[in-house]
């Protein structure tokens, strides 16, 4: 028998979330114009660049690299990766994020300086938009925490030794730990009922039972948000994908 679980499912294929991206060009200190950098810790990532030209650096134990982007790219990278779009003209990228929920649950965390790490509450201090403002102000709060995220992950960049980079991986799973009870309930939901429905479906094909090819539907969204700031750049989002 299916569970509820899984038999509710109806997330995008894979419980994936699907946004799209217009990257800030905003000029960090260091004259490049991009997104925040950050890290996921249980989430891959994809880009699939429908327009401009930029590129996205990346910083992992393996050490720092630069991907070029244009239109018809798709670059990905696994949790742990940190990643900071570099906007070269008009860079506009549909994202797609394993465990649909969990990165909106906040499974990213900022490269901010590591005074700024040390709990939840002063992180929240440094990186929360406020919902209720203006759209100028958020727009300044979102540029103001990009650039403090800037100077920490220049730091981690250019760190001599390997333990910058291990101790920012250790208190972003402080920072995170609170959490991980809600994300394992949102990834049961989501990632994981999608899995089982498709070895439910297997199972009922190898039994020769086809039952489930007539519970088949066609869905469709337009943008529940647009224009949201995120990390990386204005976003228009889905409601049913997050």
């Amino acid at each position: 028998m299916v569970s509820a679980a899984t038999a509710g499912f109806t997330g995008l294929p894979g419980a994936v979330a699907v946004s799209h991206l217009r990257v800030y060009d905003w000029p960090a200190a260091d004259g490049v114009r991009g997104g925040t950098p950050h890290v996921h810790l249980t989430c891959s990532e994809a880009y699939v660049v429908t327009g401009g030209r930029g590129a996205v650096q990346t910083l992992t134990t393996s050490g720092y690299e630069v991907t070029p982007l244009a239109p018809g790219t798709v670059a990905w990278f696994a949790p742990g990766t940190i990643h900071r779009l570099v906007a070269e003209g008009d860079l506009r990228i549909t994202v797609l994020m394993q465990n649909s929920g969990l990165p909106e649950a906040g499974d990213a965390v900022l490269t901010l300086p590591p005074e700024h790490l040390t709990d939840p509450e002063t992180y929240a201090a440094a990186t929360v938009i406020p919902v209720d403002a203006s759209e100028e102000e958020q727009a300044r709060f979102a540029r103001a925490r990009r650039d403090l995220a800037v100077d920490g992950y220049r730091a981690l960049r250019d760190a001599d030794g390997p333990e910058p980079l291990a101790a920012f991986h250790r208190a972003a799973a402080r920072l995170v730990r609170p959490r991980l009870a809600e994300w394992r309930e949102r990834w049961r939901r989501g990632a994981e009922a999608a899995a089982a429905a498709t070895g439910d479906q297997l199972d009922r094909l190898e039994r020769g039972d086809a039952s489930h090819l007539a519970d088949a539907a066609v869905r469709a969204e337009q943008p529940s948000a647009q224009g949201r700031f995120g990390m990386c750049g204005r976003l228009d989002v889905y409601k049913g994908t997050h």
